[in-house]
């Protein structure tokens, strides 16, 4: 680094990392000199890495310790491609795509994104859940949690919950509930400085200091939703040990039912450091990323599990939360008129399956209008504050169901008989995304008017209703490209 970069970080940082055990502070400050690195993650829900290696119109290159990461250059812009709009990838910096990595969520899971927004770990762990078990993603900002939901639905995720809580409130309504909690805590943000140089005017040692305790309150919190066999996986993008080791330390003293796991490694990472925290050996289990040893910024992450028998449930659980039984209706669950007028829509469209599993009027759930497909597990939203409980289907309009935009990001592909696939570089799919109609010629659709799914190389995209050979665009307005 030169003089003037080394001179804008804080002093009382530089001093404190010329300090920390076994770290090349030399390097380290070198490595202020490199250029950030850009990433995006494949969702493998929709499509596999090799696929997309064949089908990615701009160079990339895999990030070696995240099985379905990949750099891509400054110069590339992979927001202005349609893949991006079918929800194929999400664009996250490297190193924050591996504490998800991390933690081995299955189909199934109940699975809870504390801190959420904007939403790189919960899309990563959404995909991972195939659609079965729950998604609750949470954000105590209105604002971010609407983000967060715009990433979900832009994903396909469609089991999932999306709540604007305080950690408080959820703990109260989720004791001992979830099978893996990820806690990608507030912080300092000191491995982002090469980033965001805002982040460098921001901190402080007092600014650590605070945050130290509230990461400490949501620890506990974390605990006390986790069920007895589950795991936490907990997270920071700082390099200071009050906030890293030291929230480990506490966590472990404060709860020795909790046990903390090996992460799966790579030659650059760093052991975390026990005289960091309270000289517990044990804390050379977590993991330190460091940005002169890898190719991103800097994060630190820790993997534990909750002792006591596993409480995995072994039968499917229904909305009415009765195990084993057949699943009932919801008491919102749509009516004759409306359930016909929904089919009518789903068999002219040609969808008889969601996300890869039979479509499931059980799960359907019409409010004020609005018709949802609930997650395929009970979620005890009693006084909890939320944005979205499930998919949201589409919309009862004049005696007419219209589809929503995240069911057609849900669908996989070949879902929809009635489909236009065209190719990527179509200018015609960037026009869409824009809300243009489209001509569309003879024989590119297989009807001549009606609901059909616009998709990019078979990847749905939206859905638009074809008449007299132009797609009419149905695109939402908040949705659109400028």
């Amino acid at each position: 680094m030169n003089d003037s970069r080394e001179s804008s970080l804080p002093q009382a940082f530089l001093e404190r990392m010329k300090k920390m055990p076994g770290l090349d502070y030399d390097c380290f400050i070198k490595s202020y000199e490199n250029p950030r690195t850009f990433g995006l993650r494949v969702n493998t829900a929709k499509i596999s890495c090799e696929e997309f290696e064949r089908l990615a119109p701009f160079p990339i290159q895999r990030i070696p310790w995240v099985e379905n990461g990949y750099f891509y250059g400054e110069k590339s812009r992979p927001a202005a491609c349609p893949y991006y709009y079918a929800g194929l990838y999400y664009l996250q910096e490297p190193s924050a795509m591996t504490p998800a990595s991390r933690l081995p969520a299955a189909p199934g899971d109940f699975v809870l994104d504390l801190c959420a927004a904007p939403g790189g770990k919960a899309t990563a762990l959404g995909a991972a859940l195939r659609g079965q078990g729950l998604l609750v993603a949470n954000d105590i900002s209105t604002s971010r949690a609407r983000a967060l939901l715009r990433n979900l639905e832009l994903f396909g995720v469609p089991n999932l919950c999306v709540t604007d809580e305080k950690p408080e409130k959820l703990a109260r309504s989720f004791p001992a509930f979830f099978h893996k909690i990820i806690l990608d805590a507030p912080c300092s943000g000191e491995g982002m400085f090469r980033k965001e140089e805002s982040l460098i005017r921001d901190w402080s040692p007092e600014k650590s200091r605070r945050l130290a305790q509230v990461q400490r309150g949501l620890l506990d919190l974390a605990v006390t939703m986790l069920r007895p066999g589950g795991m936490l996986m907990y997270s920071t993008c700082t390099f200071a040990p009050e906030e890293d080791e030291g929230a480990i330390s506490f966590l472990l003293e404060r709860h020795p039912e909790m046990t903390l796991l090996p992460i799966q490694g790579f030659e650059g990472f760093s052991p975390g450091i026990p005289e960091a925290g309270n000289g517990d050996p044990r804390l050379t289990d977590c993991v330190r990323i460091f940005p002169h040893k890898m190719q991103g910024e800097g994060h630190f992450m820790a993997l534990l599990k909750k002792d006591g028998p596993s409480l995995y449930q072994s039968h499917p659980v229904s909305q009415s939360g009765k195990r084993g039984k057949k699943p009932k209706l919801s008491p919102a669950a749509p009516g004759k008129n409306t359930r016909g007028l929904i089919q009518a829509f789903l068999d002219e469209a040609g969808i008889t399956s969601l996300g890869g599993q039979p479509f499931d009027w059980s799960r359907t759930e019409v409010r004020s209008g609005n018709v949802y497909y609930l997650p395929p597990a009970p979620v005890p939203l009693q006084e909890i504050s939320f944005l979205r409980n499930g998919l949201f289907l589409g919309e009862i309009k004049k005696n007419r169901f219209e589809p929503g935009q995240p069911l057609a990001l849900a669908l996989h592909r070949r879902e929809a008989g009635a489909c236009i696939s065209l190719p990527a570089a179509d200018p015609r799919l960037m026009a869409y995304l824009r809300g243009e109609a489209l001509p569309i010629s003879p024989g590119e659709a297989p009807g001549v008017k009606g609901w059909h799914l616009l998709c990019a190389d078979g990847f749905p995209i939206g859905f638009g209703k074809l008449v007299n050979g132009v797609l009419k665009n149905k695109y939402p307005a908040g949705w659109r490209i400028l």
